[in-house]
């Protein structure tokens, strides 16, 4: 691109994960107009859902720069999960009669009525790994997934790290009451709620699962996961103090 020319672009967290996966490493920003369902970059950003506040933004070109998740070579920016979460994003992804957020809760209570506890095994860096048997395994690079679900509310966008989220296995009736303190990332509470940070994370299952990022399908299990350290730049508020 030429000199002086900047890419923004007007979608979902899919597109934008997939442009923003590409120009990392470049050296070139990155606007950004949400335009999808869920938006999660963008809230964690502090970027406006209102078109006009958002390009408000863009022109205030105050440029921050975030880490890049990579699982199995390839690039995402919030939140890549397996498990319960990655079945529930697929049929997510399938429904069209339910509109905006509420197809994540649709998606969530009917991908429950099937569900089957897995047994995973998580690595975190050179430690011993972790096996559980449960619901999901989450790595995070941002803190929000599925429309404003803080399930990893203590992850940073430009610190390196992977903040891990891992939920064993409870009755459905409990976890369903738990969803909802996802929303605040109060659900770190509940003692089958587990939280680890590494800079490396290896993750498989007994069965096969897929792994979604940005709400698309990003590759397969077994998966290996790390970060590009500040290499995306984005137009942006400034971050909080």
């Amino acid at each position: 691109m030429d000199d002086g020319e900047i890419p923004v672009v007007m979608s979902g967290d899919g597109l934008i994960g997939q442009i923003g996966g590409a120009l990392a490493e470049t050296g070139h920003p990155m606007g950004i107009i949400p335009g999808g369902r869920g938006n999660d970059l963008a809230r964690v950003l502090g970027i406006p859902k209102d078109p006009a506040e958002a390009v408000a933004v863009l022109a205030e070109h105050n440029v921050r720069e975030i880490d890049v998740g990579v699982a199995n070579e390839r690039r995402f920016l919030c939140i890549a999960s397996t498990g319960f979460d990655s079945e529930c994003n697929r049929l997510a992804n399938d429904t069209r009669f339910v509109k905006g957020n509420l197809v994540y809760a649709y998606s969530a209570f009917r991908t429950l009525a099937s569900w089957k506890p897995a047994t995973f095994t998580v690595r975190l860096d050179d430690r011993v790994p972790i096996t559980f048997k449960g619901y999901s395994v989450a790595a995070a690079n941002s803190r929000a997934f599925g429309g404003g679900m803080f399930v990893a509310p203590h992850a940073q966008l430009d610190d390196g790290l992977l903040d891990v989220i891992t939920i064993s296995d409870v009755s459905k009736l409990r976890y369903i009451r738990g969803l909802p303190k996802v929303f605040k990332g109060t659900h770190l509470n509940n003692e089958e709620v587990g939280e680890e940070r590494a800079r490396t994370v290896e993750i498989s299952a007994d069965r096969g699962f897929e792994l979604y990022a940005d709400g698309e399908h990003l590759t397969d299990l077994p998966a290996k996961l790390s970060t590009l350290e500040r290499a995306l730049r984005v137009i942006a508020p400034p971050a909080p103090a």
